[in-house]
């Protein structure tokens, strides 16, 4: 009687082929449910049923297949117990060496569209888990693969050692299933919990990933780092057509990028420059390339070696602007081919497609000693109606809309930040200062004589005037900020004594 094999995946590659060396060099008898049994039949690879093999009918539609003592007392028995084995031979059970399994695709269900409650439950894979859990708690006695990867190394374990499977192979294939329930379950909890928002974070909260890349180092050389995916949307759906593998530092810079550029409409032309993570240019305008030039020449010493977001896809006049500098990265919906072809003549230059710049997360995580910290993304929308105009004198709707502009950007500019534009382009930006007035100094002098008649946004409220003064000394003639200090009367009056526009949002964007 040879080995026996329980073969049970809803991922069923290259499960024919490992299947059919499992039996023909190695002479193990296989047993399999549902579909994995249809298609190992289909392949002429003699396999047994679990039904038959347990005597117990699949039944509630497949939802019970391999939950039965015949099935589990196979898989955790422990050879070396005495009454392990006598249980065993007293109830014609017999001992299971490996387990293949893996379970239903319950993340590639949710991340449909217009999926339904009813479609991602039928995706929870019970048996399944079950089955991990129990072969990787009884490792010591047989091998456990839940990933088709490691068919290869399981069958060169059997030739390596004269039919045996060392016991750091089948502890690392427990480690790996262990992690995949884990994930399973994160992913159907997150789930159930995005059904039923609330303003409160959960009790308990659970980050996974699996390792989609690993990067050649992190921040700097010394630091070691991987890059790992939560789910099928985001940055690993990002489709990359030319240059070099992306790093850490790209990722980060990218994901700032991809938030900046989502607070303009599709139907609106813009493009964002940034370097370690802020904006160092950024502009609005009537086509793509206009907006992409006056973008570079906000801050063109800045932007060599940048990374460029844009939110319609690549044309030929945008593409033949972008290869004249040297950038890190280019992101955007999509490109024309003919565009593509320009691009490629910089062959290290990275540009990424990603169709959907909104795969945002609705959290995020700071790792501290001990723990994390978990916040909903700062993701409000401008809401222009809710501004309170402070000031004697009223913005222009041209003023109302180039308020918004430089609220927009602010809102991505490191703390403290503030933010000089004018006709939706940015002219100076003051990022990662330790006072406001700092910042303000920094983002005027930037923006030098054009300053004279541009607006000013600061992430956060002034709790002096003395930044009201100095912008209107530079020539500023609207200001848009949250409000909010006990000392905001001060400021109004000095706007109201200098002449200028004064926006109250009531909500901060600090950035840290």
């Amino acid at each position: 009687m040879g080995r026996l094999a329980l073969l049970s995946v809803s991922d069923k590659t290259g499960i024919v082929d490992f299947a059919r060396q499992l039996v023909e060099e190695f002479e193990f008898e296989l047993i399999s449910s549902g579909g994995t049994a249809k298609t190992l039949q289909d392949a002429g690879i003699p396999v047994t049923k679990v039904s038959d093999y347990t005597g117990s009918p699949e039944i509630l539609g497949g939802r019970v297949k391999t939950l039965h003592p015949r099935i589990h007392g196979g898989i955790l028995a422990r050879r070396d117990v005495a009454q392990d084995r006598a249980e065993l031979e007293n109830n014609e059970i017999r001992a299971i060496d490996l387990v293949v399994v893996n379970l239903y695709p319950f993340e590639e269900t949710i991340a449909q569209p217009n999926v339904t409650l009813a479609d991602a439950i039928e995706q929870i894979d019970i048996g399944g888990p079950t089955l991990l859990r129990a072969s990787a708690k009884n490792f010591a006695h047989l091998t456990v693969l839940c990933k088709p990867e490691r068919y290869d190394g399981y069958l060169k374990e059997l030739r390596d050692n004269k039919g045996e499977v060392s016991p750091e192979f089948r502890q690392a294939r427990a480690a790996e299933g262990f992690s995949m329930t884990m994930a399973y379950d994160r992913a159907i909890s997150n789930y159930f919990a995005s059904l039923q928002p609330s303003e409160e974070q959960p009790a308990q909260f659970t980050l996974s990933g699996k390792q989609h890349q690993s990067l050649r180092y992190g921040e700097n050389p010394h630091q070691s780092a991987a890059w790992y995916r939560t789910g099928t949307q985001g940055w690993t759906s990002a489709t990359q057509l030319q240059g070099k593998a992306l790093s850490y530092n790209n990722l980060v810079d990218l994901e700032a990028a991809r938030r900046i550029i989502t607070e303009f409409p599709a139907n609106e032309p813009a493009a964002a420059v940034l370097k370690h993570t802020n904006p160092c240019g950024v502009a609005v305008s009537n086509s793509l390339v206009d907006a992409y030039e006056k973008a570079f020449a906000a801050d063109s010493v800045s932007a060599f070696g940048g990374i460029v977001a844009l939110n319609q896809p690549i044309d030929v006049a945008t593409a033949k602007v972008l290869k004249k500098t040297f950038l890190e990265c280019i992101v955007a919906p999509e490109c024309e081919l003919e565009a593509r072809e320009i691009l490629a003549s910089k062959s290290n230059l990275r540009v990424l497609l990603l169709p959907d710049l909104q795969q945002g997360e609705p959290q995020t995580v700071k790792v501290i000693a001990g723990g994390f910290l978990l916040q909903a993304a700062d993701d409000r929308a401008a809401d222009p109606d809710t501004w309170q105009i402070a000031t004697q004198k009223q913005p222009t709707p041209l003023q109302m809309a180039e308020l918004s502009f430089a609220w927009k950007v602010a809102k991505h500019v490191k703390s403290n930040a503030i933010v000089v534009t004018r006709d939706r382009v940015t002219l100076g930006v003051g990022a990662g200062q330790m006072n406001r007035v700092g910042a303000a100094k920094i983002a005027l002098e930037q923006a030098g004589e054009q300053a004279k008649g541009a607006t000013l946004a600061s992430d956060g409220f002034f709790p002096f005037d003395d930044s009201v003064r100095t912008a209107a000394a530079a020539g500023i003639t609207a200001i848009i900020q949250p409000g909010g200090s006990i000392r905001d009367k001060d400021s109004i009056q000095a706007a109201d004594e200098l002449g200028v526009v004064m926006v109250l949002t009531g909500v901060r964007h600090f950035l840290h």
